[in-house]
């Protein structure tokens, strides 16, 4: 039996991923040609979203590489289509491609503020600070229309709720007058992403992301309103960004971060696939470098999530980046870490109809 040809695929236009392979959990899927030999018109993939009903919408976790214990994810998927990102492969668990799908078929869980007031109403919740953005960005472009992430600070607001935010987009700007006064309460600090200040390498890294110079605006912006922020260098990629390092920390340091931090990049498993097909597309004669040292920071591997391990690596090249990193931030007053959340304002605000203390 012969077997038909693939159907040529072109690139994505405005997409990160340059395929939509199926995840771990899903049948594989081929476009192969049906022999009408017929012209087709170049499909546009547009960005669909569909709503979820939370049940819950506080997660917990136990990582000790995290510096947190509880999180929220207003939206799954990302529209910004950060090839590199490492929560593609949540996508896998919903039967959708880590791939395109992730940054094309997105979901909305438009309940996510009333089912969180009441998650912090319940006498059992004990407080400490909640993240915002640590697996997909809280402030994608649907976020402009949604309007769940600024329904949620609205409510931690309410409840002097401590909230850490990590964040490429600069609608962050938009929510200032929910976190300026959040801020001056000690209640909320922001992580701002800037992988590379190249902004051609941006846009095909980062194709639905603001420019780098946007980011830096939008930073400016936020330490102006008394906002804290910490500059994220990551991820740092090797053989490609890396030698960025310490003009990024200047552009932050400029832009008025009093903090950084860095992660090396991170392929874990559906992302390393899709990583290298978008190298060899846009970096060939750089592939071959960059998962080198890659490898050489993980034992020989793609990818090694251990705990203490994956979000450095290990070895001479991630010594010396660790040390880059530490003599740049010293050299330009940079922290490390930031003050403390407050926890002791926390307070469930009363509701109507309820019975007014005398004290």
């Amino acid at each position: 039996m012969e077997t038909k040809p693939a159907i040529r695929q072109e690139r994505p236009r405005a997409r990160g991923a340059l395929s939509n392979a199926a995840g771990r959990f899903d049948l594989a899927r081929d476009a192969v040609d049906d022999g009408w030999d017929l012209p087709e018109e170049e499909v546009r993939l547009m960005t669909e979203v569909r709503e979820e009903v939370a049940r819950s919408i506080i997660t917990y976790n136990r990582s000790p590489d995290l510096p947190f214990d509880r999180s929220i994810n207003p939206y799954r998927g990302c529209e910004h289509g950060c090839v590199y990102c490492f929560a593609r492969p949540s996508h896998a668990y919903l039967g959708l491609s880590p791939g395109l799908d992730f940054e094309t078929r997105l979901v909305a869980r438009p309940n996510a503020a009333d089912v969180l007031a009441r998650e912090l109403s319940a006498r059992r919740y004990k407080v400490a600070p909640i993240a915002i953005g640590t697996n997909t960005d809280p402030y994608q472009p649907i976020e402009r229309d949604r309007g769940i992430m600024r329904a949620c600070l609205e409510v931690l607001a309410a409840f002097n709720h401590p909230v850490a935010i990590v964040t490429k987009g600069a609608m962050v700007e938009r929510d200032i007058d929910i976190l300026a006064p959040m801020a001056e309460r000690g209640l909320v600090r922001v992580g701002l992403s800037v992988t590379t200040l190249d902004p051609d390498l941006a846009r095909r890294m980062e194709p639905r992301a603001p420019s780098p110079a946007r980011r830096l605006a939008a930073i400016r912006r936020l330490v102006d309103a008394g906002i804290p922020v910490r500059l994220m260098v990551s991820p740092v990629v090797p053989g490609l960004t890396d030698m960025e390092m310490e003009a990024i920390l200047a552009a932050g340091a400029d832009a008025g971060v009093d903090a950084a931090s860095w992660i090396m990049l991170r392929l874990p498993r559906e992302v390393s696939g899709l990583w290298q097909e978008w190298l060899t597309e846009h970096a060939p004669g750089r592939a071959a470098k960059v998962m080198a040292r890659l490898r050489e920071m993980h034992g020989g591997r793609d990818y090694d999530p251990k705990w203490g391990h994956r979000m450095r690596g290990e070895g001479v090249f991630a010594d010396l980046t660790a040390r880059r990193f530490a003599r740049a931030c010293s050299q330009l007053g940079l922290g490390s870490g930031s003050a403390p959340l407050r926890c002791d304002l926390f307070a469930v605000p009363p509701r109507p109809g309820d019975q007014l203390s005398l004290f």
